[in-house]
């Protein structure tokens, strides 16, 4: 196959996201494709294959609009992207559906797969979302940022956290403190999203003022949540009963996520998730929308997707039945 080359126009910005520290980022996009890139000035240079250098480009361009928008571009968005661009799906639609995500410490929320995009339109426009799959795909940390983003704009109330406060069952008599210091170690993901995107200082002046508010999900029953966004976090662990009544706390202007991973039930009985029973029942409900991560979607470490993938085959090979949601 005959090798060319092509010139990808970027400014100085751009050029630095995509060369990477210590040319960390084009060693991972030649290895990946097979490719030469060179950047002699005012861009870079790309020396392969028709299919390799079109792929490469992509990944190029894909950088280069994350840096353009003044996020900050980490080898975790070039494995995304080169996942993305493997994978045939195009560019991961950066600003999806027009929804504006508030920036954190390094630079604006932007999303980095195809599938997290489609999340996040999906928040914009579903009363009720459910974002599920493996550890790393960011479907807590962008329904936190999500969450956030209408908080500042005034367009909610309050920011709600719920999730089951222990593997199997809610024991919080016996950890020290009030009810903060009870829920706390339980939430760290989402206060530490939370610290990203609104500082440190400005969340717990909205913890002391209620404007951000955390809760296990046995503390929501027999109350509406009205004007909210409500994030039901680690849902795989919530009983039916426990699902169904979360879901029934939505009230005038309220809007909920609910987010898990199905692989990693910690109950005594996998079956009685109430995770896995509310994704069958309300599928095609109106104004309910459903996201599925995948293993390519993980953008953690490349390390989390080999694991995710090591576990997805090893419960392929010795799964006796049909998987936990088609055996209700």
């Amino acid at each position: 196959m005959a090798r060319e080359s092509e010139f990808v126009p970027l400014n100085d910005a751009e050029l630095r996201a995509v060369i990477g520290p210590n040319s960390r980022h084009v060693a991972l996009i030649e290895d990946a494709f097979k490719v030469l890139v060179e950047a002699p000035g005012g861009g870079v240079s790309v020396n392969g294959g028709t299919r390799d250098r079109a792929d490469a480009r992509r990944v190029i361009e894909d950088l280069a609009k994350r840096a353009a928008l003044g996020a900050e571009v980490t080898e975790a968005d070039v494995r995304a992207a080169l996942g993305q661009a493997r994978g045939g799906k195009g560019a991961p639609g950066l600003a999806a559906a027009g929804v504006s995500l508030p920036g954190g410490k390094r630079g604006p929320i932007v999303p980095k797969t195809k599938a997290q995009a489609a999340y996040v339109d999906m928040l914009g426009r579903c009363e009720l979302s459910f974002g599920v799959g493996p550890a790393g795909t960011g479907k807590t940390f962008l329904a936190a940022a999500y969450g956030a983003s209408l908080l500042r704009r005034g367009q909610v109330d309050r920011l709600v956290i719920t999730r089951p406060a222990v593997e199997a069952g809610e024991k919080l008599g016996f950890l020290p403190g009030d009810l903060n210091e009870k829920v706390d170690p339980y939430l760290a993901p989402i206060w530490e999203a939370l610290n990203d995107i609104l500082g440190a200082e400005d969340v717990q002046r909205r913890r002391d003022k209620g404007e951000i508010e955390a809760a296990p999900i046995a503390f929501m029953r027999g109350r509406t949540l009205s004007h909210a966004f409500v994030i039901v976090d680690e849902a795989q662990n919530t009983s039916r009963l426990q699902m169904k009544m979360v879901l029934t706390r939505l009230g005038e202007g309220a809007r909920m996520v609910v987010t898990g991973d199905p692989s990693q039930i910690d109950l005594l009985n996998p079956r009685d998730s109430g995770l896995a029973h509310a994704l069958r029942i309300l599928d095609g409900v109106q104004g309910v929308g459903i996201l599925r991560f995948a293993a390519e979607d993980v953008v953690r470490h490349a390390m989390v997707e080999r694991i995710v993938r090591a576990y997805d085959a090893d419960a392929a090979r010795s799964r006796p039945t049909p998987d936990l949601e088609d055996a209700e």
